[in-house]
């Protein structure tokens, strides 16, 4: 799709920002957004060695307000099988919103204002730019009357992220001496309001930094000015993410596949699959139990062939035993990689697992994931 094509797309606040950067843009989520600039390969490999900026605005970045912050915990956490209750003030949650039938509806980012920052009935909620309307229509469609949940339209994100991204936003802020990963708060970079999250999408160390949609402009060209820093599209996030063993939704888990198939257990707090009480409670802690059917696994296969999504994985007979729902050839880990699906009993690091590909069988092996180490920045205890 050529640059200034996108007449009935959205465009996020730094549109002209990409155009000007030579991105190439395509459709994602409804939104204008760059795919590439220097070219897949180089910005994944930046992101690896210094620091990306990728922008993610089109994600919905929503407000929670109910009448004290024990009400709104518990109307999360009849939504989702998160352990919200122990959230510290500045702290953030992975987790998954949840069908009747235990199937996600979308995997989401919870988290608890820093102190001070909001009235004690607000929390923050980042969700899938393809699924924030639905997601709202469903969520509200269950919540309490007195639980509001608004999606903020006049606030962008950008993702700062790479193993110099820390050094980077230090030269602005001091808030990298307070924030170890998963944890949030605000502060101001040069004269910028921003709120600023430890967390990302790469498996690297970096920043995911909210900020008004007339101020992100001016946040894009501070960060872009650091010769460490250079702009990163949606092709280098999803080989990075892949590389990580970070699902996509949509692809590595639907609205019928359960958080134990989708090898999510870390989304299911502790607490919650002792007490259950959120939607969808009693299929996941009957699949926790009893086992489920099929698992999420890592899969390495020989030579440079990628193996993308909808390929299908074959047992020695050729019968259809499994789908990959992710695959490339991954930059970093110089190997053909892939996430799927296969039958629980087999899925087991080391074994032996075949994808057909036009018709050409690839072999390859079941694989610990991620496939390269993650580099999240954890606080010295």
């Amino acid at each position: 799709m050529a640059a200034g094509a996108q007449t009935d797309l959205l465009k996020t606040a730094l549109y002209d920002r990409h155009i000007a950067a030579g991105g190439r843009m395509v459709e994602f989520g409804g939104y204008a957004l760059p795919v590439q600039y220097a070219g897949i390969v180089a910005e994944h490999n930046h992101t690896r060695e210094a620091a990306s900026l990728f922008d993610v605005s089109h994600m919905g970045q929503v407000v929670i307000t109910g009448p004290d912050h024990d009400t709104t915990i518990a109307a999360l956490e009849a939504l989702t099988p998160a352990d919200l209750r122990s959230l510290a003030p500045g702290q953030m949650r992975y987790t998954v919103l949840l069908n009747e039938e235990g199937g996600i509806e979308d995997d989401l980012i919870i988290t608890r204002p820093a102190e001070g920052q909001e009235p004690g009935g607000v929390m923050y909620m980042v969700v899938n730019a393809a699924r924030k309307h639905h997601d709202l229509d469903f969520i509200r469609a269950k919540a309490p009357a007195d639980v509001a949940f608004d999606l903020r339209d006049d606030v962008s994100l950008i993702a700062l992220q790479g193993p110099r991204a820390a050094e980077v936003l230090a030269i602005h802020s001091g808030i990298t001496e307070t924030l170890g990963f998963m944890q949030a708060g605000p502060t101001l970079i040069g004269d910028i309001a921003v709120n600023v999250s430890r967390s990302g999408y790469t498996g690297e160390d970096g920043f995911e930094l909210s900020v008004a949609n007339e101020d992100a402009p001016a946040l894009f060209d501070l960060l872009m000015a650091d010769p460490l820093v250079e702009p990163a599209g949606l092709g280098a996030r999803d080989s990075l993410r892949l590389e990580a063993g970070l699902c996509l939704y949509g692809h590595d888990m639907t609205d019928t596949v359960d958080p134990v198939s989708a090898s999510l257990l870390f989304a299911i707090g502790k607490r919650r699959r002792t007490e259950g009480g959120f939607t969808g409670s009693d299929a996941v802690l009957a699949r926790l139990a009893n086992g489920a059917r099929e698992k999420r696994v890592g899969i390495r296969f020989e030579g440079r062939q990628p193996v993308r999504e909808g390929a299908e994985l074959v047992d020695a007979g050729g019968t259809v035993i499994g789908r990959i729902t992710s695959g490339t050839f991954a930059p970093t880990a110089q190997a053909s990689i892939a996430m799927g699906y296969v039958p629980a009993d087999i899925a087991k690091e080391g074994a032996p697992v075949t994808a057909m590909v036009r018709g050409k069988p690839i072999s390859g092996t079941i694989a610990k994931m991620p496939f390269v180490p993650q580099r999240y920045y954890r606080k010295p205890a």
